[in-house]
């Protein structure tokens, strides 16, 4: 039977309930090839902004507790075509069956490679586009240290002028701030409100401490990553009786929107998503240098702000009454300067804090590591070979979740105490070089420089996903990437590929910036675990009687750790079993706590 007469027959079957007389005839190849090019001819059909409005209302206005009604475009189904599509044809057309049974096949349809226009270009115009990075590089090895361009990931549809070249003000005249767009400030305002729902130890602090304003007089310089969980901890600490000074962390993770409506709240906010490296260092300046305000608390998160002190104004030391930082960075060049007896206020370690460490460098990162990447890559993790470079709390989660994810999962790691952890997890310990030319991403949690060099790169697959969980940029040695026989080309925001001479490509995300928060977002739930630790530590050292704290680094009372830990227990509906007098006897411990040594391993 030949192939026609079986087509005629399906065809007979499959629309036998559709008049045959509404069917269009077959048409000449010719004549659609005419069609075609007089349909391109066409102006283009106008956009749909109005279906489009009305879903945006409904996605950021979640206060309404009435949805309005679907627009009569949206629930329109389109039609079904009167003509059966079969498979591909060999020469890359589509076939039709027409009425009649016959097989028509359509023009074959011309593929035409992706263009990214004036990429080469705009890799030529980066160092023009950064400006003066000359005073940023000779002024830390940062999270900031890397040849960046804020330009090539900033939205088409953004407006391209420089921020700092703009004069904002917010609806009551203040203008002592510098953001990308003041008018997004009500968007922002909504996400805070979100965030606020996920973050009940702050909400719970403010209400607890509000009468008695224990930060009354305080003048607090930060320096974090500008998102609505930051926004929500400023606003506690406002409400606690603190003025507050922000700019952001890293170039990458401000929220542009949330950092507008604290703007309009009346904070000085010096930030913007894609800030040059120019640009990070001006606007901590900013926050510091100001006539009239002189900071006398430090939060800081990486130690870039404390940095920028120590180098362009070091009397200010002599009003601050303490640091506080939240880093493995920032928190092990604390230690440097105190080992060197250059650490002239006491600081306090939150990293090391149980709260943080515990729950958000493990729980946060292991959530948070797949979301970056799925944003970035929609890669399927399952079967994927990954190789996670540091097993301390970041990497244990990063592990954990590729791991529950289907992938094979190796670990880099110095420590035998991690190392042995890791083997008792069930990953299989290795050194880099061993599986370098195998995997399929590579994840860096190490705190360190230089983990992932040249050599390793030129080693990877083609393919291969490379990317940091670390704070600062250091970990990927970007730099070396930065050569006239490599081509960079820019994907979507945030991703590159870097291609070599002989077509290898690698995947490279956030150009080895912190991922989750530069590509994707974070549970806001583990970071008021962190925020609440960050305003305890503050309100402790503010008010802390002279003598108490010395210039050192400290870690966070064991008794705020678990003040913290309870305020978040209600949001489970979890009940604590309290001691009897008898029990507590028993163990030597206070009925109220502490109930763990400092030595104590969580």
């Amino acid at each position: 039977m030949s192939v026609q007469v079986v087509a005629a027959k399906m065809a007979e079957v499959e629309l036998k309930d559709i008049n045959s007389k509404s069917l269009p005839a077959a048409m000449p190849v010719a004549q659609k090839q005419e069609e075609k090019s007089a349909v391109k001819s066409q102006p283009a059909a106008p956009s749909t902004s109005p279906a489009v409005s009305a879903a945006a209302k409904v996605a950021v206005a979640p206060e309404d507790p009435t949805l309005p009604t679907p627009s009569p475009n949206l629930m329109k189904m389109p039609q079904a075509s009167a003509l059966k599509r079969t498979e591909p044809q060999h020469n890359g057309g589509e076939a039709f069956i027409n009425p009649d049974g016959t097989v028509t096949e359509a023009p074959k349809t011309v593929k035409k490679q992706i263009q990214f226009a004036d990429q080469k270009q705009e890799f030529n115009k980066r160092t023009t586009k950064i400006g003066r990075r000359s005073l940023s590089r000779s002024i830390s090895q940062s999270s900031t240290d890397s040849y960046s361009s804020a330009a090539s990931y900033t939205d088409s549809s953004d407006d391209e002028t420089s921020p700092r070249d703009k004069q904002q003000k917010n609806s009551k005249g203040n203008g002592d701030f510098c953001i990308k767009n003041i008018k997004q400030a009500d968007f922002g305002r909504r996400e805070i409100e979100i965030a606020e729902q996920e973050m009940p130890a702050l909400m719970a602090l403010r209400k607890r401490a509000q009468g008695e304003k224990p930060l009354a007089g305080a003048k607090i310089v930060g320096c974090t990553h500008i998102t609505a969980q930051t926004a929500v901890l400023m606003e506690t600490l406002a409400a606690l009786g603190a003025q507050c000074r922000w700019a952001a962390c890293n170039i990458y993770s401000t929220q542009n929107e949330v950092a507008a409506a604290l703007a309009e709240g009346g904070f000085a906010v010096f930030a913007w998503k894609g800030e040059s490296e120019d640009d990070f260092w001006w606007c901590i300046d900013r926050c510091v240098n100001v006539e009239g305000w002189q900071p006398n608390m430090i939060l800081d998160d990486g130690g870039d702000l404390t940095h920028w002190i120590y180098k362009k104004y070091p009397n200010m030391f002599k009003k601050i009454k303490g640091i506080v930082e939240e880093s493995v960075t920032g928190v092990h060049r604390l230690y440097q300067l105190s080992k060197a007896g250059k650490l002239c206020v006491p600081a306090m370690n939150v990293n090391d804090s149980v709260t943080k460490q515990k729950f958000d460098n493990l729980y946060c990162c292991r959530e948070s590591i797949l979301d970056g990447l799925k944003r970035t890559t929609d890669v399927m993790f399952g079967g994927k070979q990954v190789v996670v470079c540091g097993y301390g709390e970041v990497g244990k989660g990063c592990s954990a979740a590729l791991k529950a994810m289907g992938s094979i999962v190796y670990v880099t790691e110095i420590d035998p105490i991690c190392a042995l952890q890791a083997c008792m997890d069930g990953f299989r310990l290795v050194k880099l070089n061993e599986v370098i030319r195998q995997v399929d991403i590579v994840i860096t949690c190490t705190g360190n420089k230089n983990v992932v060099v040249r050599e390793y790169l030129d080693r990877m697959k083609n393919g291969c996903i490379v990317c940091n969980m670390g704070h600062s940029n250091t970990e990927i040695d970007v730099a070396s990437l930065r050569t006239p026989e490599l081509t960079w080309e820019r994907v979507r925001s945030q991703v590159d590929h870097v291609i070599w001479p002989d077509g290898k490509r690698i995947v490279l995300l956030a150009e080895g910036r912190l991922l989750n928060l530069s590509c994707s977002t974070v549970p806001t739930f583990v970071l008021s675990i962190t925020a609440t630790t960050q305003a305890l530590a503050l309100i402790e050292l503010y008010n802390a009687p002279e003598g108490r704290y010395k210039q050192d680094v400290y870690l966070l009372p064991k008794k705020m750790d678990e003040y913290v830990a309870s305020l978040h227990l209600p949001t489970f509906d979890a009940h604590l079993t309290e001691l009897t007098d008898e029990q507590a006897k028993y163990l030597g411990l206070n009925k109220n706590g502490p109930f763990k040594p400092n030595y104590y391993r969580y």
